[in-house]
């Protein structure tokens, strides 16, 4: 634990987020300087560390902004009982996550789709991430927010979902590349941290079994080939396996 108060260029060196990314959870109240200095600098004391690796911790598990606000401000909110329930999350993921891996591993060594969908199955994942922000965002005001951001979030999915299908559209217009070809590989490396911004931590390895998926899988294969043309679906399976025998994870 820091004994000083910390500024933002500090705190930001300290955890790996930006200025601007602390400049914003002040702005929206999410994360405020214990002080700001007549220069107008802002500092950070334990307690207010103490909150940011919570607000991480919650990010990591992939609570919004505006969730993890309402969480930490709760009268009721025990730092002790939210660790707990973050490690309990943290593990489900680790389990989902490791159940993805094997799942796609079986369709590369089988060369075919293996029809298991109980292994994209998160109603473990989402109902325990419902009990906490029901525990500790059961206010009206929470309850209000809720009504509110689900049709954003409907707006919201379906922007990403045709942002992703723009980017298979993209990848369909390389087809006359060869898939180890740089401008391809750079579209890959863009592909691997728009899921990984938008969905999950996409590692090599996951990104691996998503293009074994994206040919295996006939639903998958279709959109992606209606997006970038026929053979877009193999091409862009061609270029990931390029792409995760150059890198290591």
């Amino acid at each position: 634990m820091t004994k000083k108060l910390m500024t933002v260029h500090e705190v930001a060196k300290l955890t790996g987020i930006t200025s601007r990314t602390l400049h914003y959870y002040d702005e929206i109240g999410l994360l405020k300087p214990t002080k700001v200095t007549e220069a107008g600098y802002r500092m950070y004391d334990d307690t207010a560390l103490s909150r940011l690796q919570n607000i991480l911790l919650f990010r990591e598990l992939e609570f919004p902004l505006k969730e993890i606000k309402t969480i930490l401000d709760s009268p009721n909110f025990d730092p002790s009982e939210a660790i707990a329930e973050q490690i309990r999350l943290l593990e489900l993921q680790y389990k989902h996550i490791g159940e993805l891996i094997t799942f796609t591993r079986e369709i590369q060594k089988k060369g075919e789709t293996a029809m298991n969908f109980d292994v994209f199955d998160r109603s473990e994942i989402e109902k325990y991430e419902e009990e906490v922000k029901a525990k500790w965002g059961n206010t009206k005001a929470y309850q209000e927010y809720k009504q509110k951001d689900i049709a954003q979030n409907r707006d919201r999915y379906s922007k990403i979902a045709n942002e992703l299908m723009t980017m298979f559209s993209e990848l369909g217009e390389l087809k006359h590349l060869t898939p180890n070809s740089d401008e391809v590989q750079k579209k890959i490396s863009a592909l691997q941290k728009f899921i990984t911004d938008n969905y999950y931590i996409c590692t090599n390895e996951i990104l691996s079994g998503l293009g074994e998926m994206y040919v295996c899988d006939e639903r998958f294969k279709r959109n992606i080939d209606k997006a970038g043309g026929d053979g877009t679906a193999d091409f862009v399976k061609q270029a990931i396996v390029v792409y995760c025998s150059k890198k290591k994870v």
